[in-house]
């Protein structure tokens, strides 16, 4: 007979029944027992479209595709529509849902530790009003920061000694005033304006540019044609993955696009436009530095400027704006210093219960980003652990061996490259990874020494067999229903 350990204390019953959840401090709808709470820097909601709002933003992918399918508006305005109705869309979705009480502004988390014997992540939060710094505490952390949100200014050498009006397009200020100012970059009501390209882009022909917008009888009688249209919408976005591998046909079609420029297609309307006005001008030359009166070229050439507009800079190496100490101290800033690697864009190693929106290799450039933030909602409601190490080395083996066949492993410029960034396979072939978490990363052993090996060439079954590819939009809330109960 094993002899009992008297140096432990006596073992107590705990009392409650059998499959009771545990109250959680997290994420809502279809999760029970959860404390959700979420800090955010700003001062009010609105992520991306709150920071960004310069001159003219809009966002590239059709107004349709880009909402949740929990919450579809059927009054947008144009088919590319701008960054403000975007802004409104968010804001009245927190409304609509009642979301506000679960979120705390202008607090900026400034520093995470696991503690290994709780199993709770200690969260030290600045609270911007008051000026105090306190600590939270919960069983898991997410962090849906976002990757372009840390913008920095452009490397060029001289930029500080600029003497006129500088600006970000991230950090846009509402008072600027470029009437009868010669800018560079960007402008409205410019005196002049030159605009420093460093590579092309692909500027597509205007299309389906407005709608009749509210009050207009588009889509709110008509249920049917409507879902229908934001499939055909969704299909076209979704069956253009071949595009970026190198020996399809598709590509070689677009070859002179994707290979040689790796950028995105942009609609750009009013851009071409613009640049065939009297007052802009285009330089292709390189810049060489900024000097205080404008930009000195690689040719000698000193452009004078008034006010200088940065549309480029942001910090893409992965590293969290503040310290996240995992297991045994680890931090994960220091962690990604060498190579950042990433379980799914989900997860990574030494940080327990710790995720991720749209972390490494994720579906970045596959269409819009609202379906992809469900799914990844989906699985972490399904799925909130740690992966173990050997599934991390194994997906990141895989990802590595598929980016070869695509564009984005030429020779070019772009945040892209480097392949932490993106999602190694198609959006479809994605979210159906996404559908059901792989228990079996877990701790399990395989025949082949890879277990990522089943992911294949990129694609899924559903896309060979010429079958629906947007069927996420038919039942928007199947997905959570499925989770748990």
């Amino acid at each position: 007979m094993e002899k009992v350990n008297l140096s432990q204390p006596p073992y107590v019953l705990k009392e409650h029944p059998l499959n009771e959840l545990r109250p959680l401090r997290v994420i809502v709808k279809y999760l029970r027992n959860v404390n959700l709470i979420i800090y955010k820097k700003n001062t009010a909601i609105g992520g991306t479209w709150l920071e960004n709002k310069y001159l003219g933003i809009r966002c590239d992918i059709p107004a349709y595709n880009y909402q949740f399918s929990w919450n579809l508006n059927l009054e947008w305005s144009e088919f590319y529509v701008t960054g403000p109705e975007i802004l409104t869309y968010f804001q009245d979705t927190v409304k609509k849902h009642g979301l506000e009480k679960y979120v705390r502004l202008r607090h900026k988390v400034v520093g995470t530790v696991w503690n290994d014997e709780e199993g709770t992540w200690f969260v030290d939060v600045y609270n911007e009003a008051t000026g105090e710094v306190f600590q939270d505490r919960g069983e898991f952390l997410i962090n849906a920061s976002g990757f372009l949100n840390n913008w920095k200014w452009p490397d060029i050498p001289g930029l500080n000694s600029f003497g006129g009006q500088l600006a970000h397009t991230a950090d846009w200020k509402d008072d600027i005033s470029l009437k009868g100012k010669t800018v560079a970059m960007i402008g409205n009501e410019a005196k002049q304006v030159v605009n420093f390209i460093r590579s092309p882009t692909w500027i597509t022909p205007s299309f389906a540019q407005t709608y009749a917008g509210p009050g207009g009888t588009n889509f709110q009688y008509n249920p049917d044609k409507f879902l229908k249209y934001c499939k055909a919408l969704e299909e076209e976005i979704c069956a253009r993955f071949d595009l970026v591998l190198k020996d399809s046909d598709s590509q070689a079609q677009a070859k002179a696009l994707l290979a040689e420029y790796m950028k995105r297609v942009s609609p750009g309307i009013g851009y071409l436009e613009a640049m065939n006005e009297t007052n802009v001008r285009v330089v292709l030359d390189p810049i060489d530095s900024v000097v205080k009166e404008g930009i000195r070229l690689k040719t000698g050439k000193t452009i004078l400027i008034d006010v200088l507009i940065c549309a480029t800079g942001f910090d893409l190496s992965w590293k969290p704006r503040f310290p996240i100490h995992g297991r045994n101290g680890i931090n994960l800033q220091d962690q990604f210093e060498v190579r950042p690697v990433g379980y799914l864009g989900i997860s990574v190693p030494n940080m327990p219960n710790y995720l991720v929106y749209f972390g490494l290799n994720s579906p970045l450039a596959h269409g819009s980003v609202l379906p992809s933030f469900e799914h990844i909602t989906m699985y972490m409601i399904r799925m909130i652990h740690k992966p173990s190490k050997q599934a991390i080395s194994d997906f990141v083996e895989h990802a590595d061996a598929f980016f070869p066949r695509t564009v984005w492993s030429t020779e070019c410029r772009s945040w892209f490259k480097g392949v932490y960034a993106l999602h190694p396979g198609s959006r479809v072939y994605w979210v159906y990874m996404m559908n059901e978490p792989r228990y079996e990363d877990y701790n399990w052993k395989t025949i082949n020494r890879n277990k990522f090996a089943y992911l294949g060439n990129g694609f899924s079954l559903r896309e060979v067999e010429n079958k629906d590819i947007t069927w996420f939009l038919d039942e928007p809330e199947a997905g959570y229903k499925s989770v748990i109960y």
